[in-house]
């Protein structure tokens, strides 16, 4: 087994394994798992898929799951943890832009099991970017945290993309109005921008009344326009309060929330407690909630 951290704000290991042995790690984030080589099956949540050489599937947070070995594998674990988007204002990238896209994939990605790549150039991207901070990490040390940033940057890139263009962005099941399926991709990837979500503009922009809208909207999804962008934003809150080290108002303001009073208010209402208390159990709540991305129950 070879375990590489690099220097907290990500993780790298590479095993190869004949039986799976359970890890003893915390994902409160997200790991990234690369197949180098081998044959057998990934489950989540007691859904089978089979992987083999090259696979890649993402491992939610807080999610049982585990492997069954056929032949000997050689796995990549790539861990995005909470200490990354903690401590990005020592680095040189855009930490709001950074956490934005991570949050995007945890909100968007519906944790089914399964290679989550569908685009075979990007899979090839995907395998050089991991083999250059494996490099990187057994070369240079805390020297190469700033490069591996880059690639870290470029490996969410490349999963946004694929989960936008994928079966694994979250659409109402057997529904063949294609309108609907580009409304909630519109909404989820601009839920932060409140003037974007207006009804007015959902109608210009999906050429509908404004009227009709949310009647549209509630026929579709079986939830009002509204629950659903508020349980979209609340689903942003947990991330942040359980993994960054953002302030109360600076959530408020990036989510389109009047003040810390308003938002407040709205997660107890939706969340059925108060935010000073998921802070101190949240991990503890999501396990039980049994989910593997934060979700605001209705």
């Amino acid at each position: 087994m070879q375990v590489l951290e690099a220097h907290k704000p990500f993780e790298i290991q590479e095993i190869e394994l004949t039986d799976w042995k359970q890890r003893p790690v915390k994902n409160n984030f997200f790991e990234l798992v690369l197949i180098k080589n081998g044959k057998g099956t990934q489950c989540i949540n007691y859904n089978d898929y089979e992987y083999e050489k090259g696979s890649i599937f993402l491992l939610p947070p807080l999610k049982c799951h585990s492997f069954n070995i056929k032949e000997s594998t050689n796995f990549v674990f790539l861990k995005f943890t909470d200490s990354f988007f903690k401590n990005v204002n020592k680095m040189t990238i855009d930490r709001n832009e950074w956490f934005k896209e991570a949050s995007y994939i945890l909100s968007n990605y519906n944790q089914l099991p399964g290679d989550i790549i569908k685009n075979e150039v990007d899979r090839n991207y995907l395998e050089n970017l991991i083999d250059m901070i494996l490099q990187e990490s057994r070369s240079y040390g805390e020297d190469s945290v700033s490069l591996i940033t880059s690639f870290m940057t470029s490996i969410l890139e490349i999963l946004i993309r694929n989960i936008k263009n994928s079966t694994y962005f979250e659409t109402p099941n057997n529904n063949s109005d294609n309108r609907i399926t580009k409304m909630l991709a519109y909404i989820n990837e601009n839920i932060d921008k409140t003037e974007l979500l207006k009804v007015e503009n959902l109608a210009d922009v999906f050429m509908m009344s404004p009227t009709y809208v949310s009647e549209y909207f509630k026929k579709q999804v079986k939830m009002s326009l509204r629950e659903y962008i508020i349980k979209g934003k609340l689903k942003l809150v947990e991330i942040r309060l359980l993994n960054s080290d953002f302030t109360l108002t600076e959530i408020a303001d990036e989510l389109g929330f009047t003040d810390v009073s308003h938002l407040s208010k709205t997660f107890k209402r939706y969340a059925g407690t108060s935010i000073k208390e998921f802070k101190n159990n949240g991990e503890y709540m999501l396990l039980k909630r049994g989910s593997c991305a934060p979700s605001i129950r209705a």
